[in-house]
């Protein structure tokens, strides 16, 4: 049997296992907003732990990855302590978002932030930064898919029809099932992924150089400079070393698909064993997207797009079915991400634009289909934004997260209480300094001094919100006391948000 039809198969029987499971979640997911929206916050260890991580590592993890070892060698591995980073934030942040969550019903991130700085323009505003930069990602996922389908069926189905079909499927369940069938189906991807990467990595490094310490010795001996910083093309500076600990650790913690996680869990207590161990799964996964961007070095060294190195070396040297097996992670890889974000904007545009301003008293059941509609939508808006082909993965991931990342001072300011209260003026002060900062800093004159663009922006974004701040309204003394008692009632009491 020919690869390409083992490998079509193979991805067509993971799609068939999401399609049921979409399915059975639909039937077990009540005419609720917050249980469409938020798994009526009931979420265990188990699926929250692997819809978080299959979120995290999508087709930026599984190709992504990949084309970055093989392009700038074992600095990836430095800019790797976001991993660690992202388990920290979760522990102390997220389990405090998940308190006020649970305390005050907040179903967005923008509901929290417009709680507290007593404005709906700040809600405006992190609705559009939440939705705006995810859209990027969505674009990340959607090339991922159609590549991989393409190459799968070895150029039988095109790059336009694959990415429909996978766009599709994903948010069929999703419209279907809300976000029980994102959790559902992320279990299985979660599991499927890491499996795919780590068999297909080692066995390609045994069936092309011996083994995983034969390959290391053969990138020391043949090409050097891919274990040196800041690597062959002098990518992993510092300063952009910096930018991608940050920008992939809070900028995506604070991307409203992983914030809004954090209120779907049962517990505290869950939210901070999430924290402990997502690095585990997130680290590891690196280990073998090592072996297969620089053994690809020294075995393909000419290929134009690095993204490509693990289809192309699984079709030149694997059986058919690891080929499969594989093919199929990676689209469990990126459709993970693409459901959750979706579903995350999906949330976003139906709880913060349309409940809120347009049809603000309505059933249940129509807010529920409305939201579905609006899946429909952004399928639409991942299709279009899916032409438009990008050959680093990673860039895209990191400009999303750049983002996302000027929501940080106006979050802070919520869940750390502190004598000096930042208002809603030096919010929306910030963030607008910010997102021009990023402008100028990744596209007029990118990366000043070495030091990535997301930290300029981020530096900006603080000392104008700091200033600002100084000279106009905090929040009033009841909605500080309400919200910062919340905070310091869980941290220094029960650890659990009071009901």
């Amino acid at each position: 049997m020919e690869t390409w039809v083992i490998a079509t198969g193979l991805i067509a029987v993971y799609l068939l296992l999401t399609i049921v499971l979409g399915v059975w979640a639909g039937r077990r997911t009540a005419v609720n907003l917050e249980d469409f929206l938020l798994y009526g916050r009931k979420a265990g260890f188990v699926v929250l732990y692997l819809t978080v991580v299959a979120t995290y590592h999508s087709a930026f993890a599984f190709l992504g990855s990949g084309g970055f070892f093989y392009a700038h060698g074992i600095g990836f591995w430095a800019a790797g302590t976001w991993t660690i980073l992202t388990g920290a934030i979760t522990y102390v942040l997220g389990s405090r978002i998940w308190a006020l969550g649970k305390r005050f019903r907040y179903i967005t991130p923008a509901d929290m932030l417009a709680d507290f700085y007593e404005s709906e323009a700040v809600r405006v505003v992190t609705a559009v930064v939440s939705v705006l930069f995810t859209i990027l990602y969505i674009q990340v996922q959607a090339q991922g898919l159609g590549y991989i389908i393409n190459v799968a069926s070895g150029g039988r189905i095109s790059f336009e029809l694959g990415t429909l079909i996978l766009l599709g499927v994903a948010a069929g369940y999703l419209a279907v099932g809300g976000v029980r069938a994102v959790y559902w189906t992320d279990v299985l991807q979660g599991l499927w992924m890491y499996v795919a990467i780590w068999v297909g990595g080692v066995v390609l490094a045994y069936k092309l150089f011996g083994g995983p310490l034969e390959l290391w010795r053969r990138v020391a001996a043949e090409r050097p400079e891919l274990l040196t910083l800041p690597g062959p093309r002098g990518f992993f500076t510092p300063g952009m070393w910096l930018g991608m600990t940050v920008t992939l650790s809070f900028g995506i913690v604070l991307q409203p698909h992983i914030m809004i996680r954090y209120y779907t869990a049962l517990s505290g207590r869950i939210v901070k064993w999430l924290g402990a161990t997502t690095p585990i799964y997130l680290m590891t996964l690196y280990v073998p997207a090592a072996l297969v961007g620089l053994g690809g070095a020294l075995a393909l060294p000419d290929l134009a797009v690095p993204d490509r190195i693990f289809p192309e070396l699984l079709f030149r040297h694997a059986s058919p079915w690891l080929t499969g097996l594989v093919l199929a992670g990676a689209t469990a890889a990126a459709m993970s991400t693409l459901d959750s974000i979706l579903h995350a904007n999906m949330t976003v545009l139906t709880r913060d634009v349309y409940q809120r301003y347009l049809v603000r008293v309505a059933s249940q059941a129509h807010y529920i289909w409305i939201g579905r509609f609006i899946v429909l939508l952004l399928l639409a808006v991942g299709y279009v934004l899916s032409l438009t082909t990008v050959d680093f993965l990673v860039i895209l991931v990191t400009l999303s997260g750049s983002g996302a990342l000027q929501l940080m001072p106006a979050v802070l300011g919520v869940c750390f209480p502190t004598r000096r209260l930042l208002t809603r003026s030096g919010v929306l002060a910030g963030i607008a300094a910010g997102l021009a900062a990023l402008y100028l800093t990744l596209v007029v004159a990118p990366h000043p001094l070495g030091l990535h663009g997301a930290i300029w922006s981020l530096l900006v974004n603080f000392v104008v919100a700091v200033a600002a701040s100084r000279f106009t309204r905090p929040p009033s003394p009841a909605t500080v006391a309400r919200i910062h008692g919340e905070v310091e009632r869980f941290v220094h009491g029960s650890g659990e948000a009071a009901v």
